[in-house]
């Protein structure tokens, strides 16, 4: 069964807003096991201003982080939140960057838990765009509560 996530009820379950919400919506989920995410790439993002404006290529880091916002979404709908409870990305293992990412792309980001332990989580994390891997990752994430 398709659970899907609307961009309205994405800002409810993170505290990212334009321009670093890097996620459009969920198109499947499964709690504590995986979430498929969808990012349209436009010319309009941001980082095409200098990342190169002849040659726009979407930067390393932001397909990292858009990897991290998808886990951190899994996180939210996985364990009830406490109020403020925000998820920071403070480690990344194994990345591996295999194709770019151009205007018009549209990414389909996956993740999945490898192990919990309190407020920590290790998940791995994939890119494609039309079933070719862009990038992939190992990720570390722990919540924090301000």
């Amino acid at each position: 069964m398709t659970k899907a996530v609307t961009l309205d009820e994405i800002k409810k379950l993170i505290p990212h807003r334009h321009p670093f919400l890097l996620i459009d919506r969920i198109a499947d989920y499964t709690v504590g096991e995986h979430l498929v995410a969808i990012k349209d790439i436009t010319i309009n993002e941001p980082y095409f201003k200098g990342h190169f404006p002849t040659f726009p290529v979407m930067p390393g880091v932001m397909l990292i982080e858009t990897m991290a916002q998808a886990g951190a979404l899994l996180e939210a709908l996985t364990f009830e939140q406490a109020e403020g409870e925000v998820m920071f990305l403070v480690g990344v293992d194994e990345a591996k960057f295999k194709n770019m990412v151009r205007p018009g792309d549209q990414l389909r980001i996956e993740v999945s838990p490898l192990k919990h332990k309190r407020n920590f989580v290790k998940f791995t994390g994939q890119i494609t765009v039309k079933d070719e891997v862009v990038c992939h990752a190992v990720m570390n994430g722990i919540k924090r509560v301000p």
